[in-house]
């Protein structure tokens, strides 16, 4: 099947194989995906499946791809045939994976790499969705190994901003955020037991200069980017 051919299913909504027997097993269930690390994400076990056995995925036409980031990061751009479909429910309305089979090999992805795509494999598979797993990798492993990748600007790979900070422990397991408003770009991050997290940032576009919101469940702080990067933000909020 040619990449064309591929993004024309995509776009209709026809599935792209079969699922039996492609990760084992006798059937397309969800038990077809035991054997993969998981994550606890709102309440589901979020398969992560390795870049490895993704591609291999990808080139037999047995998974289907949603991309889990913003719609200006999906632009720029995104996995050969992927669909937009925002963590943590989609798109507002029309979202493409409602018209999907339950039974479909779904694989969600990001770039952080996989706090927002795991949001989106619970939600899926929270709505009754059987065989979801998230790219362990992210998606600029997947770039950055070549596979195919479209979009306004496919070669451009965003440089990491790594932003660290502090908040109570008493949020251990509830999420901190950082988001660029203007573009709608957004990434997150589990808050450690200590109180701890660390966000990987590969906003597009967005300079160090640029303000970025930080939220916890404790604070919110805006500042520049490279501010952000540049220290730890205290349990205070403050740079």
């Amino acid at each position: 099947m040619t990449r064309s051919r591929r993004a024309v299913l995509a776009s209709t909504g026809v599935a792209l194989g079969s699922l039996a027997g492609c990760l084992g097993g006798s059937s397309g269930s969800a038990s077809n995906l035991d054997g993969y690390q998981t994550i606890s994400v709102d309440g589901q076990s979020v398969p992560l499946a390795p870049l490895s056995d993704v591609h291999a995925w990808y080139e037999s036409d047995r998974a289907r791809f949603a991309d889990a980031r913003s719609q200006t990061a999906y632009a720029e751009s995104h996995i050969d045939g992927a669909v937009w479909s925002p963590a943590r429910n989609g798109q507002s309305s029309d979202d493409p994976v409602e018209s999907w089979d339950t039974d479909t090999l779904i694989v969600t992805y990001c770039g952080c790499p996989h706090h927002l795509s795991s949001m989106r494999a619970a939600s899926l598979i929270d709505a009754g969705y059987e065989n979801v797993v998230a790219l362990d990798d992210g998606f600029w492993a997947w770039q950055d190994a070549g596979y195919p990748v479209v979009g306004g600007n496919p070669d451009y790979e965003p440089p990491l901003r790594v932003v660290e900070g502090q908040t109570d422990p008493a949020f251990a397991g509830e999420m901190a955020w950082a988001r660029h408003d203007p573009s709608g770009q957004r990434e997150v991050t589990p808050i450690a037991d200590d109180g701890s997290y660390a966000l990987n940032v590969r906003f597009a576009g967005v300079a160090d200069e640029d303000p970025i919101r930080l939220t916890t469940p404790a604070y919110e702080l805006s500042a520049p980017l490279g501010e952000l990067a540049a220290g730890v933000v205290s349990a205070a909020g403050r740079l």
